[in-house]
């Protein structure tokens, strides 16, 4: 009997020791996956909010100009129509992807419309454009390749929308070598100008984590999309050209390191066969 309550005593005790682990490592896991799981779910929720219209834009991105422009040199755009004599349906009943060009240069007025029609502003506020945006942010930015116009020297421009003008960003003839920067697609060139699309990633997705990504994605194709129903409006004619070399174009353009290249768009009016 004596022997057998000794026994019993080390098993209590073994027991109780074991108990005791499990306790202390159970309250240990506590303090540490607690505070753990609550920073993934508040990052979860924090990382990919779904983005609101009514939103206040990030006025600190607006018009922003790059150190590298020439902004003693801006010109000012006649001010866009907001009416014509084709409907919305026309134009998108008329929309086409062209890709042979004339030699008829390109109006002044033309390129304000075009540029307007893919970021301007069109809100009261001076804050709203043409182009929906996630959380109003808009990362978008604006430049035209300009060859042949009759009150526009040749060079590149950057649009900048609260103001309506063109900023200079490089002087001299540069539809060749777009032309060549997008793999050698040499009816770019026949175009009197061109229009490229851009995005700084970094705008939306400070606010909206990796998924802003697709939202830039999202409102080039809107910007793109106003552009070539507005050149159908004109009686001009486009292409989304998304095939280039994105190096050898941000070079030729002087295009800020941030920005990424979405879209080429030659514009002009139709070859006549």
């Amino acid at each position: 009997m004596i022997r057998l309550k000794i026994n019993m005593s080390k098993n209590n005790k073994i027991l109780l020791l074991t108990i005791f682990l499990l306790l202390a490592l159970g309250v240990m896991l506590f303090f540490y996956l607690i505070p753990q799981k609550r920073n993934f779910f508040h990052k979860s929720f924090q990382k990919t909010p779904e983005p609101n219209a009514q939103e206040e834009p990030n006025i600190q991105k607006k018009d922003q100009t790059n150190k590298n422009f020439n902004t003693m040199s801006r010109i000012d755009l006649p001010q866009p129509q907001k009416n014509s004599s084709i409907s919305v349906e026309e134009a998108i009943a008329n929309r086409r992807s062209v890709r042979n060009y004339s030699d008829e240069p390109l109006s002044l007025s033309s390129v304000s419309q075009l540029v307007w029609a893919a970021q301007g502003v069109t809100g009261p506020d001076g804050r709203k454009r043409a182009a929906p945006s996630a959380g109003a942010l808009y990362p978008l930015e604006v430049y035209v390749v300009a060859e042949d116009l009759p009150d526009l020297d040749a060079g590149v421009y950057h649009y900048l929308p609260s103001s309506h003008n063109l900023e200079l960003v490089s002087e001299g003839r540069a539809m060749k070598d777009l032309a060549r920067a997008a793999l050698g697609q040499m009816f770019i060139s026949e175009a009197p100008a061109a229009i490229v699309i851009t995005g700084d990633y970094s705008v939306t997705t400070q606010k909206y984590g990796e998924r802003g990504k697709q939202y830039v994605h999202m409102e080039a194709g809107h910007a793109a999309e106003n552009l070539f129903l507005q050149a159908t409006s004109l009686d001009l004619e486009t292409v989304t050209v998304g095939a280039f070399q994105e190096k050898e174009l941000k070079e030729l353009l002087n295009i800020p390191d941030q920005e990424i290249p979405f879209y080429i768009m030659p514009i002009g009016k139709t070859k006549k066969e």
